[in-house]
């Protein structure tokens, strides 16, 4: 958890007078620095705040706070009972998750009336976290000092974190925020899910500008159907949590996020690619598509400034239109179009780097190889389409799908990739406690119920996999790996086995006679050379 280096000092009394259903203890002459929900990352001075957990209770763990330098316990009135033999004082809360955004907003001084940077949030379905990095690389191109919290990175004034979870716990959040400010970082780009809404993860922020870019079929693991999944976004849209709004038109749920905000929206389309093309005809800003590249995707976007014609470093009309939204969310927070402008005509295009976000990580011949983070059956379907769209040849799809996680999308995206390619090839990706034999099974049968004619191969582990799918190819083809993306790691049973695609695609490449280009990225393997 990253904190500032010089945190406001809380006299826990106070936070008590405002927060506190009852308090045991004597709280008198106390100060707080922090507050987090985790032992492991607690500092002396800090608060702990106990939750019931799926399993256990987070009281259970406070003598082990208390032996770190804990302060205080806040928790429930079930948590002050197991709390007790710590000694520490006890602030009791009726819902400490439900008030964690706002406790913290108070302790770092973060909330909506403190002075922050100008913050900008992204929710969807697909392109969360483009967008986010979208927006970073553009502020980075005006000369402004960037934060970023995505899926992928944490990055503050050009410091680069590895991220646990698309958007931390609210303490986390609110710490990261005060650290920023410390850092004189004037605009932060945020990546926003749907669980980080339902789980209270920003309660307690006001985003200066919130965008959407659409909704597609995923996470119902975690959501009882589509309808919940889409509730589960719309609070973003509020005025208790964003000032202003920019949606896409492209997806279907566009318009009526439209429809439901209660804060004032601009809208954006690409009609080449929406469900509803005269609808996105008719947004505020209609983006076309000039080219498609291997290198990347020209567009033209036009709208009340004015009309720019740019390049997105990716291939695919939906990055021309998450770029797009990118650039609208900045005019909406503040920034000249003629400022954007400049600095695009200048570097020749958006200068930013999209980890794992159909990168191109073969040489110059040879078949060309993309890593995708995607894992959704719209993902799927928009990025083998852009792949096909900049393949002379034939197009192989290598894919896994997560263990323990939404099933209900398997069939469909089976059925998406095998009709989207000349070749499938099907291997394993994060089982967890599921058995990959099975979900491998899945995705085979699914795949053939939709084309029983297909080339279809299966193997495991994905290091075999991509060895056998380079071997498969040749000059002018294409492989499009979706789902590792810019992952570091495989989640084996709990445990985090060091792995990147990117790599053993790049050592597939080299042992089958291709050139690579120089790795640019962490390799958690040993070195062959």
């Amino acid at each position: 958890m990253l904190r500032p280096a010089n945190p406001p000092r809380r006299e826990l009394s106070e936070l008590a007078t405002r927060f506190a259903r009852e308090v045991r203890g004597d709280l008198s002459g106390i100060a707080l620095t922090g507050i987090t929900l985790a032992t492991a990352d607690l500092r002396a001075g800090e608060a702990f705040v106990a939750i019931q957990g799926v399993n256990r209770h987070g009281a259970e763990f406070a003598t082990a706070a208390a032996e770190k330098g804990a302060v205080a316990i806040i928790t429930d009135a079930a948590g002050a009972e197991i709390a007790a033999p710590s000694g520490l004082p006890i602030v009791i809360v009726d819902d400490p998750r439900g008030v964690l955004g706002a406790l913290s907003a108070w302790v770092y001084g973060t909330g909506a009336d403190d002075p922050l940077p100008l913050l900008f949030a992204t929710t969807g379905t697909n392109g969360k976290t483009s967008v986010s990095h979208l927006l970073e690389g553009i502020l980075d191109q005006i000369g402004v000092v960037t934060g970023l919290s995505s899926t992928a990175e944490r990055h503050i004034a050009g410091e680069v974190i590895v991220s646990r979870l698309t958007t931390p716990e609210a303490s986390e959040m609110h710490a990261l925020l005060a650290l920023m400010r410390e850092r004189d970082v004037e605009a932060v780009a945020v990546e926003v899910s749907a669980q980080a809404l339902s789980r209270h993860r920003v309660d307690g922020i006001l985003f200066d500008v919130a965008g959407f870019t659409n909704l597609s079929h995923d996470h119902l693991d975690d959501y009882a159907d589509m309808e919940e999944y889409f509730e589960a976004k719309l609070p973003l849209f509020r005025p208790d949590r964003a000032r202003r709004g920019v949606i896409c038109l492209d997806s279907p749920s566009g318009a009526t996020v439209v429809d439901r905000a209660e804060i004032p929206v601009v809208t954006v389309g690409t009609p080449s690619i929406a469900a509803d093309a005269e609808g996105a005809q008719r947004a505020d800003w209609v983006v076309t598509i000039d080219d498609e590249r291997a290198a990347g995707t020209t567009f033209t976007m036009t709208g009340p400034a004015g009309s720019l014609t740019t390049t997105v470093p990716v291939i695919g009309p939906h990055m021309a239109a998450n770029a797009a939204l990118a650039i609208v969310m900045l005019l909406e927070g503040g920034y000249a179009w003629e400022r954007i402008v400049s600095a695009l005509d200048r570097d020749g295009g958006i200068r930013a780097y999209l980890p794992g976000r159909t990168q191109l990580v073969s040489g110059e011949t040879g078949p060309a190889v993309f890593v995708d983070f995607g894992h959704s059956p719209d993902a799927f379907e928009k990025t083998l389409a852009a792949v096909r769209r900049v393949t002379p040849g034939r197009v192989l799809m290598l894919f896994g799908a997560d263990g323990d996680r939404d099933a209900s999308k398997r069939f469909d995206m089976a059925r998406t990739a095998v009709e989207g390619s000349d070749i499938l090839v099907i291997t394993d990706h994060h089982p967890r406690f599921e058995d990959p034999d099975s979900i491998r099974a899945t995705l085979v049968e699914g795949a053939r119920r939709a084309r029983p004619d297909a080339e279809i191969h299966e193997f495991s582990p994905p290091e075999k996999a991509i060895v056998a799918a380079v071997g498969l190819v040749g000059e002018g083809d294409a492989i499009l790996w979706a789902g590792p993306g810019h992952q570091d790691y495989r989640d084996i049973r709990g445990v985090r086995t060091p792995y990147s695609a990117r790599e053993l695609a790049r050592r597939a490449l080299k042992a089958a006679g291709w050139p690579v280009p120089d790795s640019r990225w962490p390799v958690p393997y040993p070195s062959e050379d």
